[in-house]
């Protein structure tokens, strides 16, 4: 079952074309990966999934309903985590969860989340005073407080080390095993081998390939006659670019 479909999705900036005549669907349970360069029409993509922006053309339905329209009903089943999610430096981790608690009707308990999330010892720390692992796990506590059926993460594991990068892995994974659909912005080619079951690569506005990760690198390593290739081959195959350089424009 789809519970996110895009038809034709068009937006337009003036006289910039942000996205152009994108499709897919996401499945119900699946982790759906999205990867491209800086300005490929990622964020734009799942900001008009999440109801943010208006398309200026095309189809997008989210549980069946039109998030720009039905935007106030999504925003209970639909949970974020923006590309910058910042937060007032002197709120503390335990009021910033009983904040978003408050915008829904049936929430999450925060203290459950803070402890399924690893960040229990950190409910009177001020955001200022966290580290940056700690952020993005208090990010995820928020987009999930609110117990979403839909959760986007948008670039989630930027500037972490490698250790706090495997334990947002393993709390994305553990995520999806609870129900709940992920759409996965990322950057990082190990990071969507790893997690996702489908990976769209968009480059200057549209999807250039899109399928199982394993998929896209036994397709380019037969068609280049070789055993096997790596994600980020398939990658620079796709947008004539290596994904480090996505990195350094995030």
């Amino acid at each position: 079952m789809a519970v996110i479909e895009v038809e034709g999705l068009h937006k337009r900036y003036r006289d910039t074309v942000a996205v152009r005549d994108i499709g897919f669907s996401v499945a119900e349970g699946e982790i759906f990966g999205i990867a491209g360069l800086n300005g490929a029409g990622k964020t734009t993509t799942v900001e008009c999934i999440e109801g943010l922006r208006r398309p200026s053309g095309g189809r997008v339905r989210v549980l069946g309903l039109d998030p720009w329209r039905d935007r106030a009903r999504l925003r209970q089943v639909v949970g974020s985590q923006l590309q910058d999610s910042m937060l007032p430096d002197k709120l503390r981790v335990g009021e910033a969860l009983r904040l978003f608690r408050s915008f829904y009707r049936d929430g999450a308990d925060p203290e459950t989340l803070l402890g399924e999330l690893g960040i229990e010892t950190k409910r009177h720390t001020a955001f200022a005073d966290l580290s940056g692992g700690q952020r993005q796990r208090l990010s995820i506590a928020l987009a999930l407080i609110g117990k979403p059926r839909i959760v986007v993460l948008d670039e989630l594991t930027t500037g972490l080390d490698p250790v706090a990068r495997r334990r947002t892995w393993e709390l994305i994974e553990k995520i999806r095993a609870g129900g709940v659909t992920v759409v996965l912005v990322t950057h990082f080619m190990d990071e969507a081998d790893r997690l996702c079951d489908r990976l769209a690569i968009f480059h200057q506005g549209s999807v250039a390939a899109l399928d199982h990760p394993a998929a896209l690198r036994a397709r380019l390593a037969a068609d280049r006659g070789v055993q096997d290739v790596s994600l980020d081959e398939v990658f620079l195959a796709h947008t004539g670019a290596h994904p480090e350089l996505a990195e350094e424009d995030a």
